[in-house]
């Protein structure tokens, strides 16, 4: 395992070209959106499994690194990542053996069971920002200041977050040594000392003699340790903006989970699921939305992150897909695409393609796992 661990490193783009080649061509595979064929699914996930293995191997994090958080037991990531890819075989073969009707019990399993796993991963990323459902992990960017510009009790270099995040009010905005935006003491005494202390330091390796510092053993490079905030913190540090964006996020992850089991109670076809579903998406951003202005209203400093930021847009851009899914694509998104087939079919080359992106797009239609967003 380590040997296919070190050769995927090495030959990323060659495994990632591998993998896209594949993906594609099982989009040409007979009969992928028939009722009765699982097995061009069944391939179509086993590849997106290898291709989430072999992502986890390139993004895990090497053994030289300098800062590391805990530890994870388990890889959320990757484990939400396999869940999406195993409930596509998970339909297909409930529609075939239960039919449509009864498919949506199995479906609701599954969903419940990712929003199970999607709650860890909120809770083990320290109630951070869940990024592509989960699959992606939200590192907070930190900086380590100068010893002149601060420093814990012990001597060790105080770690602030260059996200914006700060605590108590005791730190300042200021430049740094690099010129970039940090957080320093305000206590022109901590800093006097912590720079006694280093001078301190240096005059003592300089004092000592050359087969002394030879004897000495070799310190180990120090692992700092990026301490997750618990879910009591944020509640009494963070007051309503924490929980807002707690509230906001917790909505998000199950709301998969509340449309599938609307799906099963009034049918694919009621207006109850997609209005529903609708709502609690806009919701949970109205949420974090509203989260977000309250920081600014009361002065605070706390902002998204560029990877947040950036997730909020996807969040939005997903809404596209609501036009995918019955009764709206039923009702108005069908009827406007064979009209547009009609036009071009008499186009050569153009009308063929045409023909075929209609036909591809009523068969990703017929599946959930392809226009719920989850």
């Amino acid at each position: 395992m380590e040997a296919y661990k070190l050769w995927v490193r090495r030959n990323r783009d060659l495994v990632r070209s591998l993998e896209s080649l594949a993906n594609g061509l099982t989009w040409i595979l007979p009969e992928r959106f028939a009722n009765s064929e699982i097995a061009p699914e069944a391939v179509y996930a086993l590849l997106g499994i290898v291709s989430s293995v072999n992502q986890h191997i390139i993004d895990a994090p090497t053994e030289n690194h300098s800062f590391a958080s805990k530890e994870q037991s388990i890889p959320w990531g990757l484990v939400v990542s396999v869940l999406k890819d195993v409930e596509a075989v998970v339909e297909v073969a409930a529609q075939h053996f239960v039919g449509d009707d009864r498919k949506w019990s199995f479906l609701a399993v599954t969903e419940a069971v990712k929003a199970g796993v999607r709650l860890a991963a909120f809770r083990e990323s320290g109630y951070k920002m869940l990024l592509q459902g989960g699959e992606v992990v939200n590192e907070e960017e930190v900086t380590v200041l100068e010893n002149s510009y601060g420093v814990n009790g012990n001597g060790v270099p105080a770690i602030y977050p260059m996200d914006g995040h700060a605590e108590n009010g005791h730190k300042t905005m200021a430049k740094g040594l690099d010129g970039k935006n940090g957080f320093v003491s305000k206590s022109l005494e901590k800093r006097a000392v912590a720079a006694l202390n280093k001078f301190g330091e240096n005059a003592k390796m300089m004092s000592d003699p050359m087969w002394i510092r030879r004897l000495q053993p070799t310190p180990e490079p120090t692992v700092m340790v990026a301490e997750k905030p618990t879910l009591a913190s944020i509640w009494s540090a963070k007051g309503g903006t924490g929980r807002l964006f707690v509230l906001g996020e917790v909505v998000h992850i199950f709301r998969p989970l509340v449309y599938v089991l609307l799906i099963r109670k009034f049918g694919i076809k009621s207006w109850t699921p997609w209005l529903v579903s609708l709502a609690v998406e806009l919701t949970s951003l109205g949420v974090h939305s509203h989260a977000t202005d309250m920081n600014h209203r009361l002065g605070k400093v706390h902002q998204l992150s560029s990877a947040e930021r950036d997730e909020l847009k996807r969040r939005k851009m997903m809404w596209a897909l609501y036009v995918m899914r019955d009764p709206f694509f039923a009702s108005y998104s069908k009827r406007h695409l064979l009209k547009a087939e009609q036009v071009l079919n008499p186009v050569p080359l153009i009308g063929f393609l045409t023909g075929k992106l209609v036909e591809l797009l009523e068969g990703i239609q017929t599946r959930y796992t392809y226009t719920s967003g989850s």
